[in-house]
């Protein structure tokens, strides 16, 4: 495990390190979750393993610190991720980055386009979405006022719906922190994170589940040179749920000419 102090008051994120050739990749987890858990299988398959690999959790989430001060914008949680890539010596670094992260992959890559080589996006969300009562997503947990989920019912309420599964690894997650997480992921950024995405110059891949059915704006995406590339068998845990496909596909997206 290595850390980086990424706040003036000195709060810290952490990740776990595979060793390996340059350009580094950098794995980087959706809300309520942590890269360990969700990306190791894949790290260390022999398609994708070999390079330098960050295993990173965001701040306020996992292994790293959890301040109650920090206000978890998406912009927040790029500069700080930035911070950390940049004590850790990366640059240039091949983004891998599920649902959330992935949001926070596409503001890094555009306000710290050095550290930042090409782009693995998965299922990530490229718009604001409305909040949605009773959801377990991002949308439900951003229903609540910061109160009612930190001190409230809030986070017992989503404890019960999202399940032992993410909640073996959401509970892990600092309360204030996942909320305000969740709150700035349904507003999005300014332009959006889709207008960003679309607006990178580097070689970028988009994977979502086949089930989902077309993307929208895939037209856009494509025209603009992102790779769209639907994935079978499985959710929104491409790599969980299908490591296979999600390995094949991610290992064809890093081979493509830049």
């Amino acid at each position: 495990m290595r850390s980086a102090a990424v706040t003036p008051e000195g709060d810290h994120i952490r990740w776990v390190e595979l060793p390996g050739q340059e350009p580094p990749r950098v794995y980087v987890h959706g809300l309520g979750a942590t890269s360990p858990a969700y990306f190791t299988e894949v790290a260390v398959d022999p398609r994708l393993a070999g390079r330098r690999s960050l295993l990173i959790d965001l701040l306020g989430h996992g292994i790293s610190d959890r301040p109650t001060t920090f206000d978890y914008t998406l912009e927040a949680h790029a500069d700080a991720l930035a911070g950390a890539l940049t004590q850790a010596g990366v640059e240039g670094a091949e983004l891998i980055a599920h649902s959330m992260g992935g949001s926070v992959a596409i503001v890094l890559a555009a306000r710290h386009p050095r550290l930042v080589s090409r782009l693995v996006l998965i299922d990530a969300n490229l718009d604001p979405i409305p909040r949605a009562p009773g959801s377990s997503g991002s949308s439900g947990i951003a229903s609540y006022t910061e109160e009612e989920f930190a001190r409230g019912g809030g986070w017992a309420e989503v404890r019960d719906r999202v399940g032992p599964h993410w909640w073996s690894t959401m509970r892990l997650a600092g309360r204030e922190a996942l909320h305000r997480s969740a709150l700035h992921l349904t507003r999005g950024t300014v332009p959006t994170m889709r207008e960003l995405l679309l607006d990178l110059k580097i070689p970028r891949a988009f994977l979502l589940p086949e089930a989902d059915g077309p993307l929208p704006g895939t037209d856009a995406l494509i025209e603009s040179g992102v790779s769209v590339v639907a994935i079978p068998d499985c959710g929104h845990n491409i790599m969980l749920d299908n490591p296979e496909a999600f390995v094949k596909a991610t290992a064809a997206a890093l081979a493509a000419p830049a």
